[in-house]
């Protein structure tokens, strides 16, 4: 199917605009990308090995969130090596299939995500509001087919939207402005009817982003009535404690999400949805990682057992 529709299309390859249009800035940007996500990787990785090592660490909370760095380590790589190469070389090109694939995993990626941080809502909820039932009712049936499912609809929804995309016919200006190949960026190359696609993703797009938040905004709903009525300030300020880095990261992801869906993809605001897909793929990731370890005292104790064994065997090793 996928051949017949190409057979369509006289366009097969992208160039990728990237910033041209600011030369001067192509190298600190490069430097700046290359740093971040260096630290993204270090810092998601880093979260994954502490979580496996530390057996006060194999809890639900912090097996949702080892994949929740494994997503952030997976939708930052799909898109910034290719940004990081159009800003050094002078071939911008990205093959038709390419553009599709990179389009599909990133889609994946980001609503599995999307869908991540409202399955660790539902954790939060289930700790603070039942935490005598909380071992029972988060058993390791239910975190395994929780996770289970919100990549199985991640890829459903992703492989919906690119066959949205495969079947348009591109025969004219092969251009994408943009970085990477996003859904509106491609989409306005398109010499057919567009309006199935852009209904499909305005469909997508809202159903997950009204459902994720829905959950998210209910579980916390039931979090914060319970707080209330707890006697002890100690018992509150441990239940605050324990959802306020998820707290953070659910605001600066769908903050960011909300700020793409309400920007006009007109010629003039074509910069600003650059910059915050910037923010979304390539900050993201870098920045969930430190959000749950400068606030976790068990990741910080861990990282600090891991700094002074190794010191001290470099210390016996040299004396």
């Amino acid at each position: 199917m996928v051949h017949e529709v190409r057979n369509q299309s006289s366009v097969s390859t992208f160039i990728l605009s990237g910033f041209s249009e600011f030369p001067h800035l192509q190298a600190p940007l490069f430097l700046l990308f290359l740093s971040i996500y260096t630290v993204t990787l270090v810092g998601n990785l880093g979260i994954i090995v502490i979580i496996r090592i530390n057996p006060k660490l194999q809890t639900p909370m912090y097996f949702f969130l080892s994949h929740l760095s494994f997503l952030d380590i997976c939708y930052s790589s799909v898109f910034t090596p290719k940004l990081l190469e159009i800003l050094v070389v002078e071939d911008r090109t990205i093959s038709f299939n390419g553009c599709m694939t990179q389009f599909f995993f990133i889609c994946m990626f980001v609503i599995t995500e999307m869908f991540m941080l409202a399955v660790m809502a539902y954790d939060r909820f289930v700790a603070v509001c039942n935490p005598l039932l909380y071992t029972v009712a988060m058993s390791h049936k239910l975190c395994a087919l929780l996770v289970a499912g919100t990549y199985m609809w991640g890829g459903f929804c992703s492989v919906t939207l690119t066959y949205s995309l495969v079947k348009q016919s591109y025969c004219g200006s092969n251009i994408i402005n943009h970085f990477g190949c996003e859904y509106s960026a491609i989409l306005s190359l398109s010499c057919s009817d567009p309006s199935f696609s852009q209904m499909a993703c305005f469909i997508i797009s809202t159903f997950n982003e009204a459902c994720s938040l829905l959950i998210i905004m209910a579980s916390y709903v039931f979090i914060v009535a319970t707080v209330i009525r707890m006697p002890s300030k100690g018992g509150l300020h441990k239940a605050f404690s324990t959802c306020t880095s998820h707290l953070t990261a659910i605001s600066i992801f769908h903050g960011i999400i909300l700020l793409l869906y309400c920007m006009p993809h007109s010629k003039s605001s074509w910069l600003l949805v650059k910059v915050e897909t910037v923010l979304f793929t390539v900050m993201i990731p870098m920045l969930n990682p430190l959000i749950y370890s400068l606030r976790n005292k068990d990741v910080k104790g861990t990282v600090r057992r891991l700094i002074h064994t190794k010191l001290h065997s470099l210390h016996i090793k040299f004396r």
